[in-house]
């Protein structure tokens, strides 16, 4: 979660950051160092200034990219979704939804998201990874407190999300297998349609992983 979030803030990150911010930072510093390296072996035989320029090129897009990464957070404040990428941050009042969602990438590596907007943004908020032998699944306290949010608002579809997390929280309880889960079972749905490697599932379809 970021620093200096209001107390009773909740993280909506599917990866925590503490898990990628040590490689990104090791990323970050290789692409410097590379730079300084490529730089010095120009200087022989171009002026300071290319020797320069070049570094930049080499160091500066990857060592950017990579410090950008690390401020991605996506956090919820009551029933307001906050998404930070980069320099930019995006809030939605998800009790104010005017479209919700289920984002399918079916793939080697599968993603399973919501995209909720509120008519003044729109944001997309990763809900689980998966592979063939098992997956990572956005944490307890993080599905309750989204479904509580989507459930504050009167949009059907935000509802029947809220219900297909609800059913998530239970199976996740009970200790259920991949193919009980609805978010994986959102991963099937989209494959046995045939709708790859991206989809967005249609309100039945969304109503029927609550099921």
């Amino acid at each position: 979660m970021p620093t200096g979030d209001p107390a009773g803030a909740v993280p909506l990150d599917l990866i925590p950051s503490s898990l990628i911010a040590p490689r990104l930072r090791k990323l970050a510093l290789f692409a410097v160092l590379l730079g300084v390296v490529v730089a010095v072996v120009v200087g022989f035989f171009a002026s300071a200034g290319v020797a320069v320029l070049v570094g930049a090129i080499i160091a500066v897009p990857t060592a950017l990219s990579a410090l950008l990464t690390m401020r991605r957070r996506i956090w919820l404040t009551g029933t307001t979704i906050h998404a930070r990428h980069g320099l930019r941050t995006r809030s939605v009042d998800a009790s104010r939804t005017v479209s919700a969602e289920v984002v399918v990438r079916a793939a080697r590596v599968s993603q399973v998201g919501v995209r909720i907007g509120d008519g003044n943004a729109l944001v997309s908020i990763p809900l689980a990874l998966y592979t063939d032998d098992g997956g990572r699944e956005l944490d307890l306290l993080g599905l309750r407190a989204l479904a509580d949010a989507l459930n504050a608002g009167e949009l059907a579809p935000a509802v029947a999300i809220a219900s297909v997390l609800i059913g998530q929280l239970r199976a996740e309880a009970r200790g259920a297998g991949l193919e009980e889960r609805p978010l994986y079972r959102a991963v099937l749905t989209a494959r046995e349609a045939g709708r790859v490697p991206q989809t967005v599932l249609s309100d039945h379809e969304v109503a029927g992983l609550a099921d």
